[in-house]
């Protein structure tokens, strides 16, 4: 029987054995997570090692969750077919996020495993693979999806009219998806190696370039042209492509703890093997999450673009307030995985727990705001009024899972830190696809486009049961990479 995982403790590493200098204050420990400067997170207390690493992540998510629901906005003054070309396009494009977080995964685990043992130098090498492997499979993605994005659209469900007016945008996107590939790859690269503010910087660059170019290129602003739906694209195609040159430039010039040389971008088969092992179960966990995503968005196509717009800006605005989230939960990924390294399990461990409490303390104290201000806070996107009643309502039942969702992704990143990229795959099958998928076959019988939506919630809250037995079994604490 393998050893228990141990319950966290509030007050982490209080003797204070590794000769650290005592805490400071949390305004201090802000500042210091804010300058960029190099930390060792194998040491110290788990409280500060936490704040260090999680603000900047948090806020590196707070401005892509802006981005998330400033496309959409702006969109939604379009009209409904225009926001459901935006949900078709990205249902289908969550199979790219998929790739890119699953080699991520593992490009993270990676670098954080060769940071916590001291060895820059296979962690640049580990890096260099990575963005290989990424460029590679973004060829391979972009060619057939550009070429063949009217027929994607009209496979997932989408009206005539919705395919006409969405087909460039789609196009776009599936071509470009190289950017979206790269961005994620050199910020897991960043996380890995503990520099967390790099990785900010870059998403607030990409983001904020997309926030100022929307409206211009949606609607025709000064000397730009009038694009429609497809302006949004253009948009988000430059400030993606601006955060990846930026990334690029650092990486470059060894800005960080860690730079890249030439030979790292020269194939070795041996390292990235290794990387292609490790990223297949994470590549597996997130197609199996996403795949899930698009039979969803097929069951609610049925129910017409207003109940597809609706659950759209539903779950634009639940990713609002997740993204965030998902900062702390990348926080406990670089953690795990550098106090594995440095061959303190135990650390790794109290690493998760903790994060996990933090942020169920954090999406816990907004469930209720989000079910009480429901319409209101879907009617910013919308005033047609089938889709603020579709969307207020797959906004209240979303909101019934913020707790699931805040604990469940903290300790699947948790098995991602530690390479073992296999047991959340083995999660998301039951969860996704023996619960989820066939819940929303059934409820959306009987409840309509409400049953779709509340097959997420059902979904999630047996992922993070799964998550909870199997992380406190701990067979992820000797786990290789």
């Amino acid at each position: 029987m393998s050893e228990p995982t141990p319950s966290p403790a509030p007050n982490d590493d209080p003797a204070r054995a590794d000769g650290s200098a005592p805490p400071r204050g949390l305004w201090a420990a802000v500042r210091d997570s804010l300058s960029g400067a190099e930390h060792d997170y194998t040491k110290g207390t788990l409280s500060r090692a936490i704040l260090l690493l999680a603000v900047p992540m948090v806020l590196e998510m707070a401005m892509e969750s802006v981005f998330a629901v400033v496309d959409v906005f702006f969109v939604g003054k379009l009209g409904p077919e225009a926001v459901a070309t935006v949900g078709f396009t990205e249902s289908v494009l969550t199979l790219v996020y998929a790739l890119a977080i699953g080699l991520s995964a593992a490009v993270t685990a990676t670098v954080a495993r060769r940071i916590g043992e001291g060895d820059r130098r296979r962690a640049g090498r580990a890096a260099g693979q990575g963005l290989l492997l990424g460029l590679f499979a973004a060829v391979l993605i972009g060619v057939p999806g550009s070429i063949f994005a009217p027929q994607i659209l009209g496979l997932m469900g989408a009206s005539e009219a919705t395919v006409a007016e969405g087909s460039g945008y789609a196009r776009l996107l599936f071509g470009a998806n190289v950017v979206i590939l790269l961005l994620f790859l050199q910020n897991a690269v960043f996380r890995g190696a503990g520099d967390a503010v790099v990785a900010m910087r870059s998403l607030w660059l990409a983001n904020g370039i997309n926030i100022v170019l929307d409206p211009c290129f949606i609607f025709g602003l000064g000397p730009f042209p009038e694009l429609g739906v497809t302006g949004a694209a253009v948009a988000t195609t430059i400030g993606r492509g601006c955060g990846v040159a930026y990334q690029m430039r650092c990486l470059a010039k060894g800005r960080g703890r860690l730079a890249l040389e030439a030979g790292d971008l020269r194939l070795d088969t041996a390292v990235a093997g290794r990387l292609l092992r490790v990223s297949a179960g994470g590549i597996g966990q997130y197609l199996v999450a996403t795949s899930s995503w698009v039979v969803l968005m097929k069951f609610m196509a049925a129910f017409g673009s207003q109940a597809v717009a609706g659950y759209t800006i539903a779950v634009r605005i639940v990713v609002f307030i997740l993204l965030p989230s998902f900062g702390l939960a990348n926080a406990a990924t670089t953690l795990v995985g550098q106090s594995l390294g440095a061959k303190d399990p135990d650390r790794a461990a109290r690493a998760a727990w903790v994060t996990a409490g933090y942020n169920g303390a954090f999406l816990g104290s907004l469930m209720v705001l989000f079910i009480v201000f429901a319409k209101e806070l879907v009617g910013l996107f919308s005033d047609d009024l089938q889709v603020l009643a579709h969307g207020a309502r797959a906004l209240v039942v979303l909101s019934y899972g913020f707790p699931c969702y805040a604990v469940g992704m903290v300790l699947s990143h948790a098995f991602n830190g530690a390479g073992d990229t296999g047991t959340p795959t083995r999660i998301n099958l039951v969860s996704f696809w023996l619960v989820q998928i066939p819940f929303a076959w059934a409820a959306s019988g009987a409840l309509g486009p409400d049953g779709v939506t509340w097959s997420v919630v059902v979904g999630e809250a047996v992922l993070t049961l799964l998550a909870l037995v199997l992380f406190r079994r701990g067979r992820w604490r000797t786990h290789e990479v």
